[in-house]
């Protein structure tokens, strides 16, 4: 189990922890492109915490329209919905997962913001899975993003995956955290995730406390715990 704090990354071939502890009302964003395995991971993890996942909005909408209507005449009103829906889930007060591309830091400054006032986290799962990973997970699913939706999501992605990767490498392993960079400052905590330790990941829980500690220094990445 680990309790992630600062920048932790797990893409490499070391083996990742089975569950990931957050504190107790902790909002926990789950990023990556259409297609790398959110709303799988979402699945796995939902015992431990609701999740609010953009397509399950999609099909809400989609139940009350006409069938000859196409969704992009009425694709505003489905995402003010998904809005609608976070910021409910974010007033309940409880711990939730949000599925998210990861292009939007706007949404998760607000998520933090709101959540902060209510002394809760904001903690980010990024999944770095590559481009050609999650347009093979479209194609599995049966259900594709529109390619210039796709570009400007890589686009956006690329870009933070490289400024968390170049600045863990200038941390190195001297601090026994590696501070969450300022493009994502909004973060209690970043989890990197491939296509490995994605899978070991079974599970997420949320503790008790409103804190977690300091890792040790042995542990640069975050809190390793039996």
């Amino acid at each position: 189990m680990l309790r992630p704090r600062g920048l932790v990354d797990l893409r490499g071939p070391g083996g990742a922890p089975g569950v990931l502890s957050y504190p107790a009302g902790a909002v926990v964003v789950v990023s990556g492109l259409p297609g790398s395995g959110k709303s799988t991971l979402l699945r796995r993890w939902s015992e431990a915490a609701p999740a609010v996942d953009p397509r399950d909005v999609h099909v809400a909408c989609e139940a009350v329209m006409p069938d000859r209507l196409p969704y992009a005449v009425y694709r505003p009103w489905a995402r003010w919905e998904h809005f609608r829906w976070l910021r409910a889930a974010v007033r309940e007060g409880g711990a939730f997962l949000v599925h998210d591309c990861g292009s939007r830091a706007w949404m998760r400054r607000w998520l933090a913001r709101t959540a902060g006032h209510q002394g809760r986290e904001l903690h980010l799962v990024l999944l770095d899975v590559g481009a050609a990973e999650a347009l093979a997970g479209q194609e599995a699913r049966g259900r594709w993003a529109p390619e210039r939706v796709f570009a400007r999501h890589r686009r956006g992605l690329d870009r933070l995956l490289r400024e968390l990767s170049a600045h863990a490498a200038a941390a190195g392993d001297e601090a026994p955290v590696c501070p969450v960079p300022n493009v994502v400052a909004e973060a209690a905590s970043v989890v990197l995730l491939g296509r490995t330790s994605r899978e070991r990941v079974a599970a997420v829980e949320f503790g008790p406390d409103r804190a977690c500690p300091a890792a040790p220094p042995q542990e640069p990445s975050g809190v390793a715990v039996p």
